[in-house]
């Protein structure tokens, strides 16, 4: 009786790395692995047959790293030889579901936002992983515990536009006694531009005739925050 290979019955020839692989992530989790074996490891839930290393290998060669592979725009992941429709839509998950769960941890139980330090420890997780620039309107009620946080502009890497109008509108809503901004510097560090002193000025302006208070404006830029109000440049308010 002639023997039937595994490879002839359509058996992924890559099944055992793929199994020891798994199995060292449920013993392990990620802290042991390189970089490439985590994009290797993640690639096998959108490429279920084939070798993910060397695509895994192409992709940190093109961009450069783990994190710029994960906030690469969808256009320029799908241009890659080997990533197809599925694993370009898992590849731009990974960075948003990683912010949706840590601002789903931080906004548990409406936090409050009493100091610098605890706006900081908020506003990080809350643009973690956005490879554009956002500004988000933060209402706060009478205890300064948040009540919403609204992303109101977005823009390139490096500018955000938006009108006063729309800061208004959203502190009359959710009647805000106070508010905060966050914004983040995707392509920079946490340091204020020119631009965003403007800004802030602006908005503290638009908001003093209904008597809302803007208790700190708060820059994120990766891991590290730069606070307004603890740098003693808030507009007077």
């Amino acid at each position: 009786m002639t023997a039937i290979s595994k490879k002839s019955i359509g058996e992924c020839p890559h099944a055992g790395h793929r199994a020891r692989l798994r199995n060292r992530f449920l013993n392990e989790g990620l802290d042991t692995f390189a970089d490439h074996e985590v994009l290797e490891y993640v690639l096998f839930y959108a490429m279920p047959r084939g070798d993910t290393n060397e695509t895994a290998h192409r992709l940190l060669s093109h961009f450069g790293s783990l994190a710029a592979v994960m906030e690469a725009d969808s256009a320029d992941l799908a241009s890659i030889n080997g990533i197809g429709p599925q694993a370009t839509a898992l590849l731009t998950l990974m960075p948003q579901l990683a912010r949706r769960y840590l601002k789903d941890r931080v906004a548990t139980g409406k936090p409050c936002l009493k100091t610098s330090e605890e706006a900081m420890t908020y506003a990080i997780p809350l643009v973690t992983g956005r490879a554009d620039e956002v500004l988000y309107v933060v209402s706060l009620d009478a205890a300064c515990r948040v009540v919403h946080a609204t992303p109101l502009a977005k823009g390139t890497v490096a500018e955000v536009r938006l009108h006063p109008r729309q800061v208004v509108e959203v502190a009359l809503r959710n009647r805000a006694s106070s508010v905060l901004f966050i914004h983040n510097h995707p392509a920079g560090t946490a340091r204020p531009s020119t631009d965003d002193l403007r800004l802030t000025e602006t908005l503290v302006k638009a908001l003093q005739p209904l008597s809302i208070k803007v208790l700190d404006h708060i820059v994120v830029a990766g891991d590290q925050a730069y606070s307004f109000a603890r740098e003693n440049v808030m507009p007077k308010n």
